[in-house]
C-alpha cells in the first residue's frame, strides 16, 4: 500500500526522485535501487518533476560528490561515526556501509516517522527525530575520534545567524571532526522568491536563506574551522550540463548559479 506524505517537508522528495530517476537511466553515474523502492510507494505524483532536468543533474551530481568524500573518509577510517545532518529519505548508508561504520540519520520527527516505513535500525545504524538546533541529539550519539558530519539540501534553508550557531556548536562537540556540505552562492539566496521547483510550480514551502561566495569564508566563523576543499557541480558530468555547460566556463556565471560541496576539518 503505498504511504501518503503528511505534515512534512515535501523537499526530501525532489532527491528521491533525482536518485530514483538517475538510476533507471541507460548511461547513468550513480545508482540507488532503494530511492526507487521509495519512490514506488509513496502516494506523490512525481510526475510533477519531469521536466526539472537541471534539479535532477545537480542533485545527482551532489550524490556522487558526497558519496564519493564519505567513501574516502570511510575508507581511511574504518570504524568512522557518520551523522547525517538533515537525512530526509537518504540511502548513504545502505549503499555505502562497510560493516563497521556508525552512522545516525537526524531529521525532524515527521521525516523520521516516514523513514522508518522502509528502513530499520540496527547496533550501527540509528535514526533521532529531533531538529537539528535542539542539541540534545548531540547526547544520542556515541562517538569515537573519527566523526564525519554530511549536511546535504538543508543549510540554504536556514538563516545566516541559525547557520553560524549550528556551526560554532558543532566545533565545540566535534574535535577533530570533519564535514562536507552543500552550499549555494549566496546570489541565489536573494533570488529564491522565484524558484520555480521549489515555490511556484509545485507549491513546496521552501525559501532560500544563506549562501556563500566561497568556502574558505566559513574559516571566518570560527576559528578551529579549516577549510579544506570544494567540488563545484559544474565541474562534472559536464555533457549532462546540456547549453549549460558552455555558459559555466564564464567564471562570473558559474559562482552565481553553481552550487558546490564544502569539505572542513575541526580542531
Amino acid at each position: 500500500m503505498k504511504q501518503k506524505l503528511k505534515g512534512v517537508s515535501k523537499t526530501l522528495l525532489i532527491p528521491l526522485w533525482t536518485r530514483a530517476f538517475e538510476t533507471k537511466q541507460p548511461i547513468l553515474f550513480i545508482k540507488d535501487e532503494k530511492a526507487v523502492e521509495i519512490m514506488e510507494n509513496i502516494g506523490y505524483d512525481f510526475t510533477k518533476f519531469d521536466d526539472e532536468w537541471p534539479t535532477q543533474v545537480s542533485i545527482a551530481v551532489r550524490t556522487e560528490l558526497l558519496d564519493n568524500a564519505t567513501k574516502v573518509f570511510i575508507k581511511n577510517h574504518p570504524q568512522a561515526v557518520i551523522i547525517n545532518i538533515g537525512c530526509g529519505l537518504d540511502t548513504r548508508f545502505s549503499r555505502l556501509d562497510n560493516g563497521k561504520i556508525h552512522w545516525y540519520d537526524l531529521d525532524l520527527p515527521e521525516a523520521i516517522q516516514i523513514r522508518k516505513q522502509f528502513f530499520d535500525e540496527t547496533y550501527r545504524y540509528k535514526m533521532i527525530a529531533k531538529s537539528v538546533f535542539d542539541y540534545s541529539w548531540i547526547d544520542d550519539i556515541k562517538t569515537n575520534p573519527s566523526v564525519l558530519i554530511i549536511a546535504e539540501g538543508i543549510l540554504m534553508y536556514f538563516t545566516k545567524h541559525e547557520v553560524t550557531g549550528l556551526l560554532n556548536k558543532l566545533v565545540e562537540s566535534f574535535h577533530d571532526a570533519e564535514m562536507i556540505l552543500e552550499a549555494i552562492p549566496a546570489s541565489l539566496v536573494k533570488q529564491s522568491e522565484n524558484q520555480n521547483l521549489i515555490k511556484k510550480q509545485y507549491n513546496i514551502e521552501a525559501q532560500f536563506h544563506w549562501g556563500i561566495k566561497n568556502g574558505k569564508n566559513l574559516e571566518r566563523i570560527n576559528d578551529k574551522i579549516k577549510y579544506l576543499e570544494d567540488w563545484h557541480y559544474f565541474d562534472y558530468h559536464k555533457d549532462r550540463w546540456k547549453f549549460i555547460r558552455w555558459f559555466s566556463l564564464i567564471p562570473l556565471f558559474k559562482n552565481r548559479f553553481g552550487n558546490r560541496i564544502v569539505h572542513l576539518r575541526f580542531y
